[in-house]
């Protein structure tokens, strides 16, 4: 039910999130979703990939900081209002969002979401009761 999101720190200089990139892909990692935030001196690079204990390996290895983290993916109606649906239910329960970003789908009638919130579990229970798609770690390890 939950999925698990790489983070590593960068140093907010030119070329590092090639080399990340570079370290994953000749590791055979593929990246489903990015999402990075800087400030002045450094970045949060956060990954959802098809393989997070090998990419977390590969990239200590290689001399990075990561951490690991429990995330909720979701799949909305691809339409107007379909992410509504699903934050109004978030919203209702009383439920805040720290972050969220979208992610690559094969699917073609949903846009997928990424959520972190404080409680995972009781996220994807009240979402899966509204009637919102929770994805498995499985179903996005494998987009």
């Amino acid at each position: 039910m939950f999925v698990k999101q790489i983070s590593i720190f960068l140093e907010n200089k030119s070329g590092r999130l090639a080399e990340v990139t570079s370290i994953l892909g000749d590791s055979g990692i593929d990246i489903s979703a990015l999402s990075l935030a800087d400030t002045t001196n450094f970045g949060i690079l956060r990954l959802i990939v098809n393989d997070p204990d090998k990419a977390e390996e590969v990239l200590r290895e290689n001399g990075f900081t990561t951490s690991v983290t429990s995330v909720t993916a979701i799949g909305v109606k691809d339409e107007p209002g379909g992410l509504a649906a699903a934050l109004g239910i978030l919203k209702d329960a009383g439920i805040e969002i720290e972050y969220m970003y979208a992610f690559v789908s094969k699917k073609e009638d949903e846009a997928l979401v990424i959520l972190k919130t404080g409680n995972p579990g009781k996220t994807a229970e009240i979402l899966s009761s509204g009637g919102i798609s929770v994805l498995s770690a499985e179903e996005v390890y494998d987009l």
